[in-house]
């Protein structure tokens, strides 16, 4: 006979444990101490096992029954659900130690030692520093929960902050990061995929340059006349033939 809110809430312990059934295989613990624990058992491959579905009343009748047949269906299907459930609780132990930040650290890792393909040292402090401004809204979270919407929340914070190129930039570097999760199978899909214009798009400033060739040749002239420091004047000289920036010329 099936069991009523009723019943097990009346039922009180004894001096051994008992078992009160509630069908297909599930039944009621009660111990001597009073607890009331839910158990299901079932046969694998001939053999007997037992179950633990949870406690009540924290697991009511209705979840129950709604567990066990989870556990039948698992049992038809030839799976054992006592495996399948310490298999979950290792994916959510392994998915609750790979959070954003501790993925972050292990992708910039990566970068630094690619190879020919590897980040500058340069490019790596400023990637890593890009990458910490996200990590203070999400780096704490694992990286399975993290939905569209917070990835959004971080990057809208440092733009609003006025740091637009920065904004622009950590959202590529967080795709990356999710990319690389997907890669390694801790990620289903990239949560910043659809997040594509959804930032202000910085306005860029171009710097003079000289484009008539005329004050070209002018500008060489006064560079071959410069009587400065020497390794100044060593530099000026060779930047026209090299197009680098100053701190890398320097």
């Amino acid at each position: 006979m099936a069991l009523t809110d009723v019943a097990i809430r009346n039922a009180k312990p004894g001096a051994k444990a008992i078992k009160l059934a509630d069908g297909g295989g599930m039944f009621l613990l009660v111990t001597p101490a009073g607890g009331k624990l839910w158990r299901l058992k079932y046969r694998v491959d001939g053999r007997e096992k037992l179950l633990a579905i949870g406690a009540y009343p924290e697991i009511g009748l209705g979840e129950a029954r709604r567990r066990r047949e989870e556990a039948r269906e698992l049992i038809a299907l030839g799976k054992d659900p006592s495996r399948e459930k310490q298999r979950e609780k290792v994916r959510a132990r392994i998915q609750a130690a790979d959070t954003f930040k501790a993925i972050c650290d292990e992708y910039c890792e990566k970068r630094r030692r690619d190879g020919a393909k590897g980040w500058a040292p340069a490019t790596a402090t400023r990637s890593e520093y890009l990458l910490s401004l996200v990590c203070g809204s999400i780096g704490k979270l694992p990286i399975g929960e993290i939905e569209p919407a917070d990835v959004l929340t971080a990057i809208r914070r440092i733009e609003g902050k006025g740091k637009l190129e920065s904004a622009r930039r950590s959202l590529q570097l967080a795709g990356a990061v999710f990319r690389y999760a997907v890669a390694t199978a801790r990620l289903a899909s990239d949560p910043t995929r659809d997040l594509r214009g959804a930032l202000t798009a910085p306005t860029v400033t171009h710097y003079g340059a000289i484009t008539d060739a005329m004050k070209v040749g002018q500008l060489l002239r006064a560079i071959d006349d410069y009587e400065g420091s020497g390794i100044t004047k060593l530099a000026l000289q060779i930047a026209p033939h090299v197009y680098v920036r100053p701190g890398e010329l320097r």
